[in-house]
């Protein structure tokens, strides 16, 4: 399993999964038939993440191969980002709540030996102790065992699912604060009052095609409670676009300025933003800095073919910077934490067209958000 840093890359990607497995995509998107066996998946998550390619562009593409109801569940996985981004982002105390709650638990379970042996692959489950291997290893798992992951985590080992997504977010090359969270959450049943997800023996030998036999777990844990109830917030995604040439902002989630919504707008200069351990709460695996990195190198030779004027700086740098300035907007998590934390007022965002059409229907659970798909892919295709 392979994850060049470039948008080159990622596009072929994307291209030979649709014309070779798209068809497919439906019946068999649930297995994990392991790391060197991914066709039945497209494996483009970690581009997505980080705005290399685009969900626009990637269900386009996709209906150009196909109709919509041949694409349905693709489409349905694709937008499930967008709607976890639009959920936290009018619940962003969640994300704030769950860096509080981290930082407590971390020096709580810092010496506590079943948290020990499960991030060094060592405890008494053995397919939890090769998936925790393939994550360090390849920097991904596949959707369903990162719900299998959880649930053991959570319900057999008995640790913290903060911790858990933590460990996520330290590796992954997809992670992000909304998905991430929002998914230990579920699985924990404190997203959806009351519904958890149990990992089972038969369910993972069925979905990994019988690779993994004597699996022993908790399979009758109820859900974990939590009380507490996030009232959604009234946020403004308006635009106020450029009247005047000033620099533009890019974090690592918008590496594909020539596919974005503003590619025709003039701007100064473009700085492209590195955000090292040094400013982060949660100490990201040095394999997962130098990916992110890398594509940040890569957007920047992209730039500069279209004789762009760009610049490579550090987060820190930011702070340097009086004048007005635009920025894509980075979206909840450490990054928009950075600037929050430092009172960077100058900085005006950018906000993505299907962002701006998408989070409004975020008010509610997945399913009614499902209801407005249609309606998504007509604006936008």
């Amino acid at each position: 399993m392979n994850f060049e840093a470039s948008r080159t890359f990622a596009v072929k990607k994307l291209d030979s999964f649709i014309d070779n497995n798209l068809n497919e995509y439906a019946k068999l998107r649930n297995f994990d038939f392991g790391p060197n066996k991914r066709s039945n998946i497209s494996c483009i998550s970690p581009y997505v993440t980080h705005g290399v390619i685009n969900e626009i562009e990637i269900i386009k593409k996709s209906l150009k191969k196909y109709s919509f109801i041949k694409n349905e569940k693709f489409i349905q996985e694709v937008l499930w980002r967008v709607y976890w981004k639009g959920w936290l982002e009018l619940r962003p105390d969640v994300w704030t709540d769950f860096k509080y709650s981290l930082k407590k638990l971390k020096k709580e379970y810092e010496n506590n030996n079943k948290y020990i042996e499960a991030i060094n692959a060592k405890t008494n489950i053995d397919v939890f102790n090769s998936w925790v291997n393939e994550l360090k290893n390849f920097n991904y798992l596949h959707n369903h065992t990162r719900m299998w992951f959880a649930s053991i985590w959570i319900f057999s080992l008995k640790l913290p699912w903060q911790l858990g997504a933590e460990f996520f977010l330290q590796h992954l090359y997809d992670g992000d604060a909304a998905s991430n969270t929002l998914g230990w959450r579920w699985v924990t049943g404190v997203q959806t009052k009351g519904k958890h997800y149990i990992a089972t023996e038969w369910n993972i030998k069925k979905f990994t095609n019988n690779r993994f036999n004597n699996i022993k777990l908790n399979e009758n844990a109820p859900p974990v409670n939590e009380d507490k109830f996030y009232k959604i917030i009234s946020k403004n995604f308006n635009n106020l676009l450029p009247t005047d040439d000033r620099a533009l902002i890019v974090f690592d989630n918008n590496l594909s300025f020539e596919t974005s919504d503003f590619v025709n707008q003039k701007f100064d200069k473009i700085l492209l933003v590195s955000n090292d351990n040094k400013n982060r709460q949660i100490i990201l695996s040095e394999k997962l800095i130098e990916f992110k990195n890398a594509l940040i190198k890569d957007q920047k030779k992209r730039l500069n073919e279209r004789s762009i004027n760009c610049e490579i700086i550090s987060i820190e740098d930011l702070l340097k910077i009086k004048d007005k300035i635009y920025a894509l907007y980075p979206e909840v998590g450490e990054n928009l934490d950075y600037l929050n934390l430092n009172n960077l007022e100058n900085i005006s965002f950018l906000y993505r067209k299907i962002d701006q059409y998408s989070w409004k229907f975020c008010n509610k659970g997945f399913f009614n958000f499902k209801n407005y798909i249609p309606k998504i892919i007509q604006e936008f295709t």
